[in-house]
């Protein structure tokens, strides 16, 4: 998530590495402290909103739950009045919603995993905010009486020139990077694994039918 690669970027920066790269350290420091708490407010949106969807999903899985409970119902009564093809019916709709109910518990997961990814982000850039308001005043003093210490050895050997770009090409380079990074899905089914499956369901269903038959005390 390009959030919380940006909000790594905030947390990892030395604020003292900063300031010698910078050729006004109190409008950097500013506008340090400006990302972070624009950083702070999308983070803790996003937490919001990953919550609310995962309260979506739990409120989707209890739905499939009571769907899936209802179809078996059902297809207990159509064993009851002896209708076996209604009854397969019935038991084909429970799996349907047994199938989403379990591909659900991985969506909550995954949120869940999400969400509290978010919320280690979020306090993790809380106490650098904390850190860097607090830090501010005396970083700039500090740095104007180092600045003025180093002065004459800076202007015989100016390398902090070539070390800030070294960074950048560095930066841009993992960025680079990661741009590239991408995941691929892929998959195909041929005819015998459709085949295949096909027969798996079917045998599934006979399965649940010989056991609400045998449940009712039925012949099968």
């Amino acid at each position: 998530m390009a959030l919380l690669d940006r909000v790594a970027t905030l947390v990892r920066a030395n604020l003292n590495d900063l300031l010698d790269q910078a050729e006004n350290p109190e409008k950097m420091l500013k506008q340090v402290i400006l990302d972070m708490e624009n950083q702070f407010i999308q983070v803790k949106t996003q937490v919001a909103i990953a919550l609310a969807d995962l309260h979506l999903l739990e409120k989707k899985k209890n739905e499939t739950g009571d769907k899936h409970g209802e179809w078996m119902r059902k297809a207990e009564l159509a064993v009851d009045k002896r209708d076996d093809g209604l009854a397969r019916a019935a038991l084909e709709r429970a799996m349907r919603f047994q199938q989403l109910n379990e591909s659900l518990d991985q969506q909550i997961a995954d949120q869940e995993a999400q969400v509290e990814a978010l919320k280690a982000a979020l306090k993790r850039l809380e106490v650098k905010l904390v850190e860097a308001r607090e830090k501010v005043d005396q970083l700039i003093v500090q740095h104007r009486r180092s600045r003025a210490t180093r002065r004459a050895a800076d202007a015989q050997a100016p390398n902090g020139e070539s070390r800030t770009f070294a960074r950048m090409r560095s930066k841009v380079a993992r960025e680079e990077a990661l741009g590239r990074a991408s995941d691929e899905l892929a998959g195909t089914d041929d005819e015998v694994d459709l085949r295949f499956h096909v027969l798996e369901r079917e045998q599934r269903i006979d399965t649940l039918l010989k056991e609400l038959k045998a449940k009712k005390g039925l012949n099968s």
